[in-house]
Protein backbone atom coordinates (compact mmCIF):
# COMPACT_ATOMS: atom_id res chain seq x y z
CA UNK A 1 0.00 0.00 0.00
CA UNK A 2 1.23 3.49 -0.89
CA UNK A 3 0.81 5.90 1.99
CA UNK A 4 1.41 9.64 2.26
CA UNK A 5 2.10 10.93 5.77
CA UNK A 6 1.47 14.66 6.08
CA UNK A 7 3.04 16.27 9.14
CA UNK A 8 6.52 15.52 10.42
CA UNK A 9 6.10 16.25 14.09
CA UNK A 10 7.08 13.54 16.55
CA UNK A 11 3.90 11.55 15.92
CA UNK A 12 4.14 11.85 12.14
CA UNK A 13 7.76 10.73 12.11
CA UNK A 14 6.96 7.80 14.40
CA UNK A 15 4.08 6.76 12.15
CA UNK A 16 6.30 6.94 9.07
CA UNK A 17 8.96 4.81 10.80
CA UNK A 18 6.39 2.21 11.75
CA UNK A 19 4.91 1.99 8.25
CA UNK A 20 8.34 1.80 6.62
CA UNK A 21 9.31 -1.05 8.92
CA UNK A 22 6.22 -2.94 7.80
CA UNK A 23 7.01 -2.57 4.11
CA UNK A 24 4.56 0.20 3.19
CA UNK A 25 5.63 2.62 0.45
CA UNK A 26 5.78 5.94 2.31
CA UNK A 27 5.90 9.49 1.00
CA UNK A 28 6.24 12.26 3.57
CA UNK A 29 5.56 15.98 3.50
CA UNK A 30 5.75 18.78 6.04
CA UNK A 31 4.73 22.42 5.82
CA UNK A 32 8.17 23.41 7.11
CA UNK A 33 10.95 21.68 5.13
CA UNK A 34 13.83 19.93 6.84
CA UNK A 35 11.99 17.75 9.36
CA UNK A 36 11.84 14.51 7.38
CA UNK A 37 15.51 13.45 7.51
CA UNK A 38 14.88 10.45 9.75
CA UNK A 39 12.09 8.81 7.70
CA UNK A 40 13.94 9.61 4.48
CA UNK A 41 17.05 7.85 5.83
CA UNK A 42 14.85 4.79 6.40
CA UNK A 43 13.45 4.75 2.89
CA UNK A 44 10.66 7.32 2.74
CA UNK A 45 10.40 9.72 -0.19
CA UNK A 46 10.08 13.38 0.76
CA UNK A 47 7.71 15.21 -1.55
CA UNK A 48 8.54 18.73 -2.66
CA UNK A 49 4.87 19.74 -2.67
CA UNK A 50 1.59 18.62 -1.19
CA UNK A 51 0.26 17.65 -4.60
CA UNK A 52 3.29 15.49 -5.26
CA UNK A 53 2.93 13.82 -1.86
CA UNK A 54 -0.59 12.55 -2.46
CA UNK A 55 -0.56 12.00 -6.24
CA UNK A 56 0.05 8.24 -6.14
CA UNK A 57 -1.17 7.50 -2.61
CA UNK A 58 -3.77 4.90 -1.70
CA UNK A 59 -4.05 6.52 1.74
CA UNK A 60 -3.31 10.03 2.97
CA UNK A 61 -2.62 10.20 6.72
CA UNK A 62 -2.52 13.55 8.51
CA UNK A 63 -0.73 14.02 11.82
CA UNK A 64 -0.94 17.69 12.78
CA UNK A 65 -0.93 19.79 15.94
CA UNK A 66 -4.42 21.25 16.02
CA UNK A 67 -7.61 22.10 14.18
CA UNK A 68 -6.18 25.19 12.52
CA UNK A 69 -3.31 23.20 11.01
CA UNK A 70 -5.71 20.49 9.84
CA UNK A 71 -8.00 23.02 8.15
CA UNK A 72 -5.09 24.73 6.40
CA UNK A 73 -3.52 21.51 5.12
CA UNK A 74 -6.85 20.03 4.09
CA UNK A 75 -7.75 23.17 2.13
CA UNK A 76 -4.40 22.99 0.34
CA UNK A 77 -4.89 19.27 -0.22
CA UNK A 78 -8.24 19.76 -1.92
CA UNK A 79 -6.91 22.67 -4.00
CA UNK A 80 -3.89 20.59 -5.09
CA UNK A 81 -6.22 18.47 -7.17
CA UNK A 82 -4.86 14.88 -7.20
CA UNK A 83 -7.17 13.52 -4.49
CA UNK A 84 -10.18 14.34 -6.68
CA UNK A 85 -8.89 12.15 -9.49
CA UNK A 86 -7.00 9.44 -7.60
CA UNK A 87 -9.54 9.25 -4.75
CA UNK A 88 -7.39 7.99 -1.86
CA UNK A 89 -8.93 7.69 1.59
CA UNK A 90 -7.88 10.66 3.74
CA UNK A 91 -7.45 9.80 7.41
CA UNK A 92 -6.77 12.43 10.06
CA UNK A 93 -4.89 11.10 13.07
CA UNK A 94 -4.75 14.53 14.75
CA UNK A 95 -6.65 15.42 17.93
CA UNK A 96 -9.19 18.06 16.95
CA UNK A 97 -12.78 18.99 17.74
CA UNK A 98 -15.48 16.55 16.57
CA UNK A 99 -16.99 19.36 14.49
CA UNK A 100 -13.66 19.81 12.70
CA UNK A 101 -13.65 16.14 11.68
CA UNK A 102 -17.14 16.51 10.24
CA UNK A 103 -16.07 19.63 8.34
CA UNK A 104 -13.14 17.75 6.85
CA UNK A 105 -15.38 14.86 5.77
CA UNK A 106 -17.55 17.33 3.88
CA UNK A 107 -14.51 18.99 2.34
CA UNK A 108 -12.84 15.89 0.89
CA UNK A 109 -14.16 14.97 -2.59
CA UNK A 110 -16.67 12.15 -2.31
CA UNK A 111 -16.54 12.33 1.48
CA UNK A 112 -13.62 9.87 1.42
CA UNK A 113 -12.48 10.82 4.90
CA UNK A 114 -12.11 9.05 8.23
CA UNK A 115 -11.03 10.32 11.62
CA UNK A 116 -8.43 8.16 13.35
CA UNK A 117 -7.12 9.73 16.58
CA UNK A 118 -4.40 7.72 18.28
CA UNK A 119 -4.20 6.56 21.89
CA UNK A 120 -0.51 6.45 22.72
CA UNK A 121 2.61 8.54 22.28
CA UNK A 122 5.24 8.52 19.52
CA UNK A 123 7.25 5.68 21.06
CA UNK A 124 4.12 3.52 21.30
CA UNK A 125 3.30 4.31 17.66
CA UNK A 126 6.82 3.48 16.47
CA UNK A 127 6.76 0.17 18.38
CA UNK A 128 3.27 -0.81 17.20
CA UNK A 129 1.84 -0.60 20.72
CA UNK A 130 -0.59 2.28 20.18
CA UNK A 131 -4.30 1.92 19.55
CA UNK A 132 -6.45 3.95 17.19
CA UNK A 133 -10.09 5.03 17.29
CA UNK A 134 -11.63 5.13 13.84
CA UNK A 135 -14.76 6.96 12.73
CA UNK A 136 -16.23 7.16 9.23
CA UNK A 137 -18.14 5.14 6.66
CA UNK A 138 -17.35 1.49 7.22
CA UNK A 139 -16.27 0.79 3.65
CA UNK A 140 -13.73 3.61 3.83
CA UNK A 141 -12.42 2.37 7.16
CA UNK A 142 -12.07 -1.12 5.69
CA UNK A 143 -10.06 0.21 2.74
CA UNK A 144 -7.36 1.20 5.24
CA UNK A 145 -7.58 -2.00 7.27
CA UNK A 146 -3.91 -2.89 6.56
CA UNK A 147 -2.90 0.34 8.31
CA UNK A 148 -5.13 -0.23 11.34
CA UNK A 149 -4.28 -3.92 11.81
CA UNK A 150 -0.55 -3.84 11.00
CA UNK A 151 0.65 -0.46 12.26
CA UNK A 152 -1.31 -0.46 15.52
CA UNK A 153 -1.82 -2.89 18.38
CA UNK A 154 -5.59 -2.60 17.94
CA UNK A 155 -8.30 -0.39 16.56
CA UNK A 156 -11.89 0.35 17.54
CA UNK A 157 -14.58 1.37 15.09
CA UNK A 158 -16.61 4.22 16.56
CA UNK A 159 -19.33 4.47 13.92
CA UNK A 160 -20.03 6.33 10.71
CA UNK A 161 -19.75 9.77 12.33
CA UNK A 162 -16.05 10.77 12.30
CA UNK A 163 -16.75 13.16 15.16
CA UNK A 164 -17.52 10.26 17.50
CA UNK A 165 -13.94 8.99 17.35
CA UNK A 166 -12.69 12.45 18.33
CA UNK A 167 -15.20 12.74 21.15
CA UNK A 168 -13.95 9.49 22.68
CA UNK A 169 -10.33 10.61 22.24
CA UNK A 170 -10.97 13.94 23.96
CA UNK A 171 -12.71 12.26 26.90
CA UNK A 172 -9.77 9.89 27.25
CA UNK A 173 -7.31 12.79 27.19
CA UNK A 174 -9.33 14.72 29.75
CA UNK A 175 -9.01 11.78 32.14
CA UNK A 176 -5.25 11.74 31.53
CA UNK A 177 -4.75 15.49 32.00
CA UNK A 178 -6.88 15.69 35.13
CA UNK A 179 -5.04 12.66 36.52
CA UNK A 180 -1.67 14.31 35.91
CA UNK A 181 -2.91 17.50 37.58
CA UNK A 182 -3.97 15.51 40.67
CA UNK A 183 -0.70 13.55 40.64
CA UNK A 184 1.20 16.84 40.63
CA UNK A 185 -0.74 18.09 43.67
CA UNK A 186 -0.20 14.84 45.57
CA UNK A 187 3.53 14.88 44.78
CA UNK A 188 4.02 18.54 45.69
CA UNK A 189 2.09 18.11 48.92
CA UNK A 190 4.10 15.06 49.97
CA UNK A 191 7.40 16.78 49.22
CA UNK A 192 6.38 20.00 50.96
CA UNK A 193 5.40 17.98 54.04
CA UNK A 194 8.84 16.35 54.09
CA UNK A 195 7.60 12.81 53.50
CA UNK A 196 9.98 10.14 52.27
CA UNK A 197 10.35 10.58 48.49
CA UNK A 198 11.35 6.94 47.90
CA UNK A 199 8.26 5.71 49.71
CA UNK A 200 6.11 8.15 47.76
CA UNK A 201 7.57 6.82 44.51
CA UNK A 202 6.81 3.24 45.52
CA UNK A 203 3.32 4.04 46.75
CA UNK A 204 2.37 5.87 43.55
CA UNK A 205 3.19 2.76 41.55
CA UNK A 206 1.37 0.49 44.02
CA UNK A 207 -1.78 2.41 44.91
CA UNK A 208 -4.84 1.28 42.91
CA UNK A 209 -6.06 4.88 42.97
CA UNK A 210 -3.26 5.85 40.55
CA UNK A 211 -4.37 4.97 37.03
CA UNK A 212 -1.90 2.86 35.00
CA UNK A 213 -1.77 5.57 32.33
CA UNK A 214 -0.14 7.89 34.88
CA UNK A 215 2.73 5.53 35.67
CA UNK A 216 4.98 6.79 32.88
CA UNK A 217 4.73 10.34 34.28
CA UNK A 218 5.49 9.57 37.97
CA UNK A 219 9.27 9.85 37.68
CA UNK A 220 8.95 13.01 35.62
CA UNK A 221 6.70 14.73 38.17
CA UNK A 222 8.91 13.66 41.07
CA UNK A 223 12.20 14.70 39.47
CA UNK A 224 11.16 17.66 37.27
CA UNK A 225 12.60 16.26 34.05
CA UNK A 226 9.67 17.26 31.77
CA UNK A 227 11.33 16.03 28.58
CA UNK A 228 8.36 14.12 27.15
CA UNK A 229 6.45 14.88 23.98
CA UNK A 230 2.92 15.85 25.17
CA UNK A 231 3.29 19.57 25.90
CA UNK A 232 1.32 21.66 28.36
CA UNK A 233 0.02 23.70 25.39
CA UNK A 234 -1.41 20.59 23.77
CA UNK A 235 -2.87 19.50 27.12
CA UNK A 236 -4.71 22.82 27.53
CA UNK A 237 -6.03 22.50 23.97
CA UNK A 238 -7.36 18.97 24.49
CA UNK A 239 -9.05 19.74 27.81
CA UNK A 240 -10.61 22.87 26.29
CA UNK A 241 -12.01 20.78 23.43
CA UNK A 242 -13.43 18.27 25.91
CA UNK A 243 -15.12 21.07 27.85
CA UNK A 244 -16.50 22.56 24.65
CA UNK A 245 -17.84 19.14 23.64
CA UNK A 246 -19.81 19.01 26.89
CA UNK A 247 -20.99 22.59 26.51
CA UNK A 248 -22.29 21.85 23.02
CA UNK A 249 -24.62 19.34 24.70
CA UNK A 250 -25.71 21.73 27.44
CA UNK A 251 -23.30 20.56 30.15
CA UNK A 252 -20.81 22.61 32.12
CA UNK A 253 -17.58 20.95 33.27
CA UNK A 254 -16.16 23.21 35.98
CA UNK A 255 -13.36 20.81 36.90
CA UNK A 256 -12.29 20.54 33.25
CA UNK A 257 -12.11 24.32 32.97
CA UNK A 258 -9.92 24.47 36.09
CA UNK A 259 -7.62 21.79 34.69
CA UNK A 260 -7.46 23.60 31.36
CA UNK A 261 -6.46 26.80 33.09
CA UNK A 262 -3.70 25.08 35.07
CA UNK A 263 -2.05 23.84 31.88
CA UNK A 264 -2.44 27.28 30.34
CA UNK A 265 -0.72 28.80 33.37
CA UNK A 266 2.14 26.32 33.05
CA UNK A 267 2.58 27.32 29.41
CA UNK A 268 2.44 31.01 30.29
CA UNK A 269 5.20 30.55 32.89
CA UNK A 270 7.59 29.17 30.29
CA UNK A 271 6.68 25.48 30.31
CA UNK A 272 4.70 25.58 27.07
CA UNK A 273 7.01 23.17 25.25
CA UNK A 274 7.63 20.96 28.27
CA UNK A 275 5.82 17.69 28.91
CA UNK A 276 2.52 17.72 30.79
CA UNK A 277 4.25 16.74 34.03
CA UNK A 278 5.55 20.31 34.15
CA UNK A 279 2.18 21.33 35.64
CA UNK A 280 3.78 20.42 39.00
CA UNK A 281 6.03 23.48 38.68
CA UNK A 282 3.04 25.74 39.35
CA UNK A 283 2.92 24.28 42.85
CA UNK A 284 6.66 24.66 43.32
CA UNK A 285 6.44 28.29 42.28
CA UNK A 286 8.89 27.93 39.43
CA UNK A 287 9.02 29.68 36.10
CA UNK A 288 11.25 28.70 33.24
Amino acid sequence: MRVAVLGMGMMGRALARRLLGLGFQVTVWNRTPGRADEPVSLGAVEAASLGEAVRAADAVLLSLADGRAVREVMAQLVQAGPIESTRPVVADLSTVAPATAREMRDLVPGGRFVAAPVLGGPSAVAEGKATVLVGGERDLVDELKPVWTEAFASYSYCGADPGAALAFKLLNNYLLMSGIAALAEVTATSQAAGLDNVLLHDFLFQWPTVAPALHNRIDDVLASDHQGWFTTRLAAKDVRLAAELAESSGLELPVARLVERRYEEAAERGWGDADIGAIVELLRGGSR
